[in-house]
């Protein structure tokens, strides 16, 4: 036994996937809205990580009309209306 030594282990943060809606390709843009540029496409039966969400562009999608917008990788944000996530409001923290 080694004396004084204290072993922690930290976890993580968990992080959800969501499924983006069935049937459409997603433009992933720089910023939190259509004005921003589009930098690459989801293909069809993509899920994503929503690390946090931000108040953007207003966009009507599969899943209603929201103004909620997703990072799913730095720099890299998706309309919540397009994401499967099973709620109308934030379902991750805010983005600073």
């Amino acid at each position: 036994m080694v004396m004084g030594a204290a072993s922690v282990a930290t976890a993580a943060p968990t992080v959800r996937t969501y499924p983006v809606a069935p049937g459409v390709r997603i433009n992933v843009r720089s910023g939190p809205g259509t004005n921003y540029n589009i930098i690459r496409v989801l293909i069809e039966g993509t899920r994503v990580p929503i690390f946090c969400q931000t108040p953007g562009t207003t966009v009507t999608g599969p899943y209603g009309t929201s103004n909620i917008w997703d990072n799913i990788n730095n720099g890299e944000f998706v309309s919540d209306a397009y994401v499967q996530t099973g709620s109308d409001g934030y379902v991750a923290s805010r983005c600073a």
